[in-house]
């Protein structure tokens, strides 16, 4: 093994061990990984940084924008409507339409961005029928994970091991060609979640803080949640243009004013709004606080209220968000001040796994899946949850319900997926063209607006599989993968295909746990290629083996954004996905071994 193998094989090794720290961002890994790559000379700079030129690149951002598409427009939350019509109170039934509705989502769009928007609908399916929540949020989950399996532009790895293939001269997969092969699978890990998993879960998810998302959704039922009490205060003005510069810790979050024929009319409170005597105004405060501003002249208390209700709702409301695990705050410390100045709201409470809840906490250390009740406008409560880097929307009161952006494109959005679909079953164009288009007239035919699409892409997730991509060239330049596959050969010997496919299968799921599932595939596409060529036979089944175990990251909580999303809404523990991921891992490697080359041949 040469010299400059080592040193790729050793980098690939440090950059996993950073990766799976969880202390170093993954796109921080992947530009170290650029960088050491030209510094070293085992590439040039134009080598070093063709991934960001990358067609796969392209299309994992262009596919961002068309998820954030079918987000505005409402035809993800349709989906979610359409379950809680035809699911009523049976949870076997609930439990598959969830499954089936979120592999076929993410077959179109970011799986990630369907457990987040299936969360708060599973939250009021809890609610309304009482059926737990922990039954249904992991099966969910899984299955979003799942639908990684059905289609070629379902998630950034399977786009990774068609430009492998494309790379060593062999032709692209096609939309559809291992759909099979992930039906089957879907419909084996259903019923596994049906009879195995199910039971399993009912003993899951005690939520011990009481802070489970399927609860009392309204805003009295929030503060209860988070322990908030008397700090709602309504306060007359008793003056005009009173001086509201130094309100000691009180907070104006709304103002009444009488109208003829309207009563009092209700607005959300603007720095500079005027003020006049006998208006009245919603306060947030503690009781010393509150105490001193109405001491004062020109204010004086009227009443304290245990939430935001009645003619206030219109103006200003209250919400239960979670913090993303991919979220750039993760880590970070912000105080009231800082938070109330980036999103102008305020943050009521904070719950962190079982701990009790924060009620008024002067400053947030947030860490991924704390839970925040943040009071302010609907405006920027709305703002807030359109953050779907940042925030995942756990509860919007019953109180009021949220509409989509751009509900009135929803046929328009179905009609620019359905064309998307159709150019690249039929051929007409490259996948990435039809994607790119896609994405192009999602903004021409304004569903969303330049600005929003730009917002839309995760932009560490592009810097990931752009700096990860010249990693596998360089293996494959050095021969780092044909000196790890000789070393497969020595253990398992190159008498069976099939015996190749299950270790790497294994290697997949397992490497999935710790790096992200990108990443993985970008390491063991060229080795699974290079193993197929050293026993003479079609690459398609060894590349498809490592796609599938790519998506097969069940076992652990923390192994992807899909399934770390789930675990603070449903009360799960590290065991739980031990016990209910590692059988259907195991099954799902079965399957694919088995039924890979009956769709793909040797």
């Amino acid at each position: 093994m040469s010299h400059e193998a080592v040193f790729v094989l050793v980098l690939t090794g440090v950059a996993a061990a950073m990766m799976a720290s969880n202390r170093v961002r993954y796109d921080f890994v992947a530009l170290t990984v650029v960088i050491a790559l030209i510094v070293s000379g085992v590439l040039s700079t134009g080598q070093a940084l063709s991934g960001f030129g990358s067609s796969v690149v392209v299309m994992v951002a262009c596919l961002l924008v068309v998820g954030e598409m079918l987000d505005r427009t409402g035809v993800a939350r349709a989906v979610g409507s359409f379950i809680l019509e035809r699911g009523g109170g049976n949870e076997i039934r609930l439990l598959v339409l969830l499954m089936v509705a979120a592999a076929v989502l993410g077959s179109a769009m970011s799986s990630t961005a369907v457990v987040a928007i299936f969360i708060p609908i599973i939250a009021r399916i809890a609610a309304d029928t009482g059926i737990a929540r922990s039954k249904l949020l992991l099966p969910m989950s899984y299955a979003a994970l799942i639908s990684g399996m059905l289609t070629l532009i379902a998630t950034p790895p399977n786009l990774v091991v068609s430009d492998g293939l494309v790379d060593d001269g062999y032709e692209p997969l096609g939309f559809f060609s291992f759909l099979p092969i992930g039906i089957v699978i879907l419909v084996l890990a259903i019923v596994y979640c049906v009879f195995v998993a199910r039971p399993l879960l009912a003993r899951a998810g005690a939520d011990p803080a009481g802070a489970g998302a399927g609860r009392d959704h309204s805003i009295a039922g929030l503060n209860r949640r988070y322990g908030i009490t008397g700090r709602m205060h309504v306060v007359t003005v008793e003056a005009s243009s009173p001086a509201i510069e130094d309100l000691a810790g009180c907070r104006i979050l709304a103002r009444r004013r009488p109208r003829p024929g309207q009563g009092l009319v209700p607005v959300a409170f603007a720095p500079g709004m005027e003020l006049r005597a006998g208006d009245q105004l919603l306060v947030l405060a503690d009781p010393a606080a509150i105490a001193s501003l109405t001491a004062r002249p020109d204010f004086s208390l009227a009443e304290t209220l245990q939430d935001v209700r009645g003619d206030w709702l219109p103006a200003v409301g209250a919400a239960e968000v979670m913090v993303h695990p991919e979220a750039p705050l993760v880590g970070r410390s912000l105080t009231n001040d800082e938070f109330r100045d980036g999103f102008g709201l305020e943050p009521m409470g904070l719950l962190h796994g079982a701990e009790p809840p924060q009620p008024a906490p002067r400053s947030l250390k947030l860490r991924a899946n704390d839970r925040l009740m943040v009071a302010g406008p609907w405006a920027m409560i709305d703002a807030l949850i359109e953050k779907t880097h940042d925030f995942v929307l756990l509860a919007m009161p019953g109180d009021r319900r949220g509409v989509p952006q751009a509900a009135e494109k929803f046929l328009v959005a179905l009609a620019i997926l359905g064309g998307m679909v159709a150019l690249s079953v039929l051929n007409i164009v490259p996948v990435v063209v039809a994607v790119l288009l896609a994405a192009i007239a999602a903004i021409l035919c304004g569903t969303l607006t330049p600005e929003t699409a730009y917002r839309a892409v995760n932009w560490s997730s592009i810097v990931l599989v752009a700096g990860m991509l010249p990693l596998a060239d360089a293996l494959e330049g050095t021969g780092g993968s044909q000196a790890i596959v000789e070393m497969l050969f020595d253990v398992v010997g190159a008498d069976s295909p099939r015996v190749m496919m299950a270790v790497l299968f294994l290697l997949t799921a397992v490497i999935g746990l710790v790096l992200s599932n990108t990443a993985t595939a970008v390491l063991l596409t060229p080795i699974a290629i290079n193993a197929a060529q050293a026993l003479d036979v079609s690459p398609y089944p060894f590349a498809i083996t490592v796609l599938m175990g790519a998506s097969a990251a069940f076992s652990t909580p923390v192994s992807t954004p899909v399934v770390t999303l789930v675990v603070a809404p449903g009360g799960y523990s590290f065991g739980d996905f031990l016990r209910i991921g590692v059988p259907l891992t195991i099954l799902i490697g079965i399957v694919t071994v088995a039924m890979t080359p009956l769709v793909f041949p040797f």
